[in-house]
């Protein structure tokens, strides 16, 4: 399943914490691109990267502790 990560609406957003859940949640992601992932998201930009249909709802439910806005693209 792909999603578009819009933005993080967090007031101090925590860049190491959205980067490892990112890298840790998203197919073909290493570390050091979780990183860039992550600084693209609070910088308000949008980034689409792909999930594992398995952990779909706990991978959602991540995002949101995180405050990352996303929209699901089918």
């Amino acid at each position: 399943m792909k999603i578009i990560l819009t933005s993080c609406s967090a007031p101090k957003p925590d860049k190491r914490a959205i980067a490892k859940c990112i890298a840790s949640v998203a197919l073909n992601i290493s570390d050091a691109l979780g990183v860039e992932i992550a600084e693209i998201v609070i910088a308000g930009d949008h980034e689409e990267i792909e999930i594992d249909e398995k952990n779909t709802a706990s991978t959602l439910r991540d995002l949101r502790k995180l405050h990352i806005e996303y929209e699901i693209v089918e």
